[in-house]
């Protein structure tokens, strides 16, 4: 019998165990599915998650239930919004809620969240986006009347959570981060008492101003909970905001249509350290280590109904008497601290909320502050009224408070101004309904910032507040070399400090020595793999709109020095816009205007200068672009006039990137010398011509025009002259110093050597006078070893065969002269004899004259006797030929002639 009961007894027990393994496998799909349709079918909102867990080992008797990946999304209005997102959801509830059917409300025992946000919004309108229930009407047309869950918990935790409450119709913005928090009760009774422990940071801002900033808060609180009437009461607690201890009392009651709020609280300890922990603790290091004198009490209540039109009435105070604190690693205490400041609302309308500091006071060695405000409408249309005066030696602050990493300050302060003002129009822009009044004087001052490369130091600075403008009647500083003199205006001091904007003004600036450098802040610049090793990137500061009308004795910029510097600069959106300049330089006179800009990645510049008789030497030395733009620039002396239009990017030094760099110049030099040894192209080109010496170049009147884009320089080919001899210039180089020019040199032939000089003079003509060859010239390689190579030879080569065939076409036509001329006597009956005819010549013409007169005469038979005497003979021998004979040996002569003086003419130019 006991084998058949315990044999009953096991199959129970294995059978349930069984039915506990096996109904989380069956189970899980529906209470999933029991969820999502309790929670979405009785909210306006969406529940979803990636994976839902259920366990009924673990937590037996009761079942456990894990959800992962779990949002909460919202509808209209705030459609597609988070309200609620966790990495896992954890339900403890009853096993016999899990056999619930679909709309039955779950019962849950306990709760675990971690990892999640909640994100609660409320628009303009004043619609929240937790008011996710579902109207009457709507339930009634879903036909369900269940609350889709009952409550009742004995325990939940809430771990690594970030809650954030924005409300834009308020203008304020609370944020709780890095929550942990648990409880621990039982609400399953209808009253009870729920203890609680919470840590977090808390951040605070209204209307974009910070009052908490990551502060921490702890709350240890013993909450009585009274479910009837929905009442939450603080039964013993104590919470510490930073190091400020605090304990409330009072009750929250949620009605039906509102909240009810009652609710006292305040410092146990009396300290002045308590009001000094209020501090942000960025503000107030080793504040534990802090000697303070003196009592400070801070305490506060909230009451009255919070609903879509009130909010609860409240009062909060600080006082100090007489207080003191001084921190140990300084030298100087703070004393007398007096403080009455009240924070109230008295009608629970949020526009009746303000602050009333009626007195804030302090002393440091003597110098005393004062500051009284009352700022009105805090939660509207915000107004202050406030007033502050003192004398302050604004180094004791710093060694009496501890500042921020990298602020320094020094200077005397004396101030004693009035300022009323509302932020709508401050934020409308409309300064004219301000009125700010009094007078500012601060001498000795240093300021230090990361949108300056140096710090400012102000010798003098006197201000004068009128209602909508700050009148600087003196500013004399300093700041790395520069010294400098200012008075002007300032238009929107307020704007500057309330709404981000920049600060705009006008002025009228002088100064000794300007160094353009000592006014760009410093930027640094993330290393890339392009850049590995980045510079710090200099910037004109963001926070500036100003007209500046300047002079300066000596502006300094990169290695230039310009003096007697007059124009206009205006600063505007990180960019310089320099007009009318105008300034000394090199000897000579130079006008410009142009603009540079940083708000780019890499800066720009783009300019156009003037330039009246500048010293061409001292320019093309100094001036890195002009170095190459003219590689022979460094070898004239004299004066330059020209004018100059480019624009490109700025390295980080703000000099030129010239592989950026486009534009063109038109250059005119005056009374030029020129010194080869110091061009190395002017002295390649010496060496390849011995008939040139290139210092005597006439370079004098010389126009020349330059353009250049992407590192390459054209030059629109121009000549110049060296005595008579024509020299044209064209080509290009690059600004990395690679030539690649022609020059084309119109050679007169006396300059071609003594072979030529030769045959010139046989053919003794006048013409070959002005003989000129080309001669061409090809300059490569770069500017400091370039290569010149010239077609001389051949070219005098080629002039050498062109005077050969001159010389006889010259012979040719000479016989050609004297046949005509012998025939055209003939032919005219001339038989004058000159002095110098000799016998055989007069022999020849009689024959010819015999000749032609036989042919002219028609007789074809006739012979001619031709008699020669001899002075030495006695014998007559009678001489007969016929026509053609005579004819022919007339003409062999003269042909013989004419070949015998042809061969002379040669043998003549060879040697």
């Amino acid at each position: 019998m006991k084998k058949i009961i315990l044999k009953i007894v096991g199959v129970v027990v294995f059978l349930f165990v069984g039915v506990l393994i096996a109904a989380p496998i069956i189970l899980e799909a529906k209470i999933g599915d029991i969820l999502k349709n309790n929670v979405n079918n009785n909210v306006n909102a969406t529940l979803d998650f990636s994976e839902a867990k259920l366990s009924l080992i673990k937590s037996f008797p009761s079942a456990e239930v894990s959800l992962k990946g779990v949002s909460f999304m919202n509808k209209a209005p705030f459609e597609g919004d988070t309200l609620f997102a966790a990495k896992e959801v954890g339900l403890k509830m009853g096993i016999g809620q899990l056999f619930k059917n679909q709309g039955e409300a779950i019962a849950i025992k306990s709760l675990t969240v971690d990892g999640a946000f909640l994100n609660i919004k409320v628009n303009e309108a004043g619609e929240a986006s937790y008011d996710v229930g579902k109207s009457e009407e709507g339930d009634a047309s879903e036909g369900s009347a269940t609350d889709g869950f009952t409550l009742d918990l004995q325990s939940y935790e809430i771990t690594d959570t970030r809650i954030v409450y924005d409300d834009l119709a308020a203008g304020m913005t609370l944020v709780l981060s890095n929550l942990q928090h648990k409880g621990s009760g039982d609400l399953s009774l209808a009253k009870s008492e729920f203890d609680t422990t919470t840590e977090a940071l808390v951040s605070f801002s209204m209307d974009s101003t910070k009052y908490l900033n990551d502060n921490t808060i702890k709350l240890d609180a013993l909450i009585g909970v009274d479910l009837e009437e929905n009442k939450y009461s603080f039964l013993k607690n104590e919470a510490v905001v930073n190091q400020l201890p605090l304990v409330f009392d009072g009750f929250v009651k949620i009605n039906e249509d509102n909240q009810e709020v009652d609710i006292n609280f305040n410092a146990p300890s009396s300290d002045f350290k308590n009001f000094l922990a209020l501090i942000p603790e960025a503000y107030s290091k080793d504040i534990e280590n802090v000697t303070t004198t003196g009592e400070c009490s801070v305490s506060g209540e909230f009451k009255g109904i919070v609903d879509n039109d009130h909010i609860p009435t409240f009062k909060i105070a600080i006082a100090s008497d007489n207080a003191s604190f001084k921190y140990p690693d300084l030298p100087k205490t703070v004393k007398n601290i007096q403080l009455n400041i009240a924070l109230n609302n008295a009608t629970g309308l949020t526009k009746d909320t303000y602050v009333d500091i009626k007195k804030a006071s302090f002393t440091i060695d003597g110098d005393k502050f004062n500051l009284s405000s009352k700022i009105t409408d805090l939660l509207g249309n915000t107004k202050v009224n406030a007033h502050l005066d003192g004398i302050m030696d604004l180094a004791n602050i710093s060694q009496a408070y501890p500042l921020p990493d990298g602020m320094d300050l020094s200077g005397k302060l004396n101030a004693d101004v009035t300022t009323a003002f509302d932020m709508a129009s401050i934020e409308n822009e409309q300064y004219e309904n301000t009125k700010t009044s009094g007078k500012m004087q601060l001498t000795g001052f240093e300021y230090s910032s990361p949108e300056l490369k140096n710090p400012v130091r102000l010798k003098t600075t006197s201000m004068t507040f009128n209602p909508s403008t700050v009148t600087l009647n003196e500013l004399d500083g300093t700041t790395g070399q520069t010294d400098f003199k200012a008075k002007g205006t300032i238009d929107n001091l307020l704007g500057f400090m309330f709404n981000d904007e920049k600060v705009e003004g006008k002025f009228d600036l002088s100064s000794n020595t300007f160094a353009v450098n000592d006014f760009m802040s410093s930027e640094d610049v993330v290393a890339t793999d392009e850049n590995p090793n980045p510079e710090e990137q200099l910037k004109i500061p963001s926070f500036l709109d100003c007209t500046i009308n300047a002079s300066a004795a000596t502006v300094l910029y990169d290695n230039l020095t310009l003096k007697d510097v007059k124009g206009n600069l205006r600063i505007v959106d990180e960019k310089a816009v320099l007009s009318n300049m105008t300034s000394s330089l090199f000897n000579g006179k130079v006008s410009f205007d142009g603009e540079v800009s940083t708000k780019n990645e890499a800066p720009t510049f783009a300019m156009k200068l003037g330039m009246d008789q500048l010293g061409i030497g001292e320019s093309f030395k100094s001036m890195e672009l002009f170095k190459v733009l003219a590689p022979i620039a460094s070898a004239i002396q004299g004066k330059l006039n020209s004018d100059i239009s480019l624009s490109g990017n700025l390295n980080s030094d703000f000099t030129p990137d010239l592989t950026t760099i486009t534009g063109n110049m038109l250059a005119e030099l005056l009374s030029p010398e020129v010194n080869t040894s110091q061009a190395k192209v002017l002295s390649a080109l010496d060496s390849k011509f011995n008939f040139i010496d290139m210092d005597k170049l006439d370079l004098k009147g010389l126009k020349t025009a330059l353009s250049f884009e992407n590192g390459i320089v054209k030059v629109k080919p121009f000549t110049i002259a060296y005595q008579d001899i024509a020299i044209n210039i064209d080509g290009s180089h690059t600004f990395d110093k690679k030539l690649n020019y022609t020059a084309t040199l119109d050679v007169p032939a006396k300059y071609l050597g003594n072979e030529v000089n030769s045959l010139i003079a046989k053919i003794d003509d006048k013409e070959l006078d002005n003989l000129t060859i080309p001669v061409t010239a090809s300059i490569g390689g770069n500017y400091t070893s370039p290569e010149v190579n010239t077609d001389l030879t051949s070219g005098v080569k080629s002039l050498k065969t062109k005077l050969i065939d001159i010389q006889k076409q010259k012979l040719l036509n000479q016989g050609k002269d004297k046949a005509n001329e012998l025939i055209g006597n003939i032919l005219g009956g001339n038989t004058k004899e000159t002095d110098s005819t000799s016998t055989s010549q007069d022999n020849t013409k009689e024959a010819v004259k015999g000749v032609l007169g036989n042919i002219l005469g028609g007789s074809k038979t006739s012979q001619q006797d031709s008699v020669v005497q001899e002075s030495d003979t006695t014998t007559t021998t009678p001489a007969k030929t016929t026509v053609k004979e005579a004819t022919k040996n007339i003409l062999g002569g003269l042909l013989s002639g004419k070949k015998k003086k042809e061969t002379e003419a040669e043998k003549d130019s060879v040697n």
